[in-house]
């Protein structure tokens, strides 16, 4: 997630400090919360921290993608299938993905992303419990500039086509592949 869905957002332009000063709750292997830290010392000790994932499709069921900016804490300049980010401390997933979706896609009114499946995301450096949504955007979107480097709404076929040759965040690429094997 962050988007870290590949998934993160602070919605700033002074990303990289607010961003990592955010307070997250800490949580263990079931996603019970020990503990709450800054979400940049999260990273630097691979504390395990909560995500969201949200695909947005527009009226015509493409997928919205885009490149992250530079300035991104995790990730920067990959592309991603996802807006989303990290749960904040006390956060519910919920109001965490419907928070992320509306600011990274630039719009307000947008309907509750729908919960499709969990899973725990484990690297040497990176660990989340990610919980990833799907939400439907008819509205004109205006990503924001501090988090969005490019944008468009690609076919399925158009994002399988780029797959291998464009640079993901591996999270969301790797929310991604559990979505098309949950999908059947």
């Amino acid at each position: 997630m962050e988007s870290d869905g590949s998934v993160e957002s602070d919605g700033s332009p002074d990303s990289g400090a607010r961003s990592a000063d955010e307070v997250l709750d800490v949580v263990d292997e079931r996603d019970r919360v020990v503990g709450r830290a800054p979400r940049g010392e999260t990273y630097a000790k691979r504390l395990r921290t909560r995500c969201v994932f949200v695909l947005a499709r527009d009226a015509e069921d493409r997928v919205f993608v885009h490149r992250r900016t530079a300035g991104k804490l995790v990730f920067p300049s990959h592309y991603d299938m996802f807006v989303g980010g990290v749960v904040g401390a006390g956060e519910s997933y919920e109001e965490a993905a419907l928070r992320e979706a509306e600011e990274e896609l630039g719009v307000s009114g947008l309907p509750r992303p729908v919960p499709l499946f969990k899973f725990l995301y484990e690297t040497p450096e990176h660990t989340w419990w990610s919980l990833v949504h799907e939400v439907r955007c008819t509205l004109p979107v205006s990503p924001q500039a501090e988090e969005v480097a490019w944008h468009a709404f690609l076919t399925e076929e158009e994002l399988a086509d780029r797959l291998p040759r464009w640079e993901w965040v591996p999270d969301g690429l790797e929310a991604y592949r559990r979505l098309l094997e949950w999908r059947g």
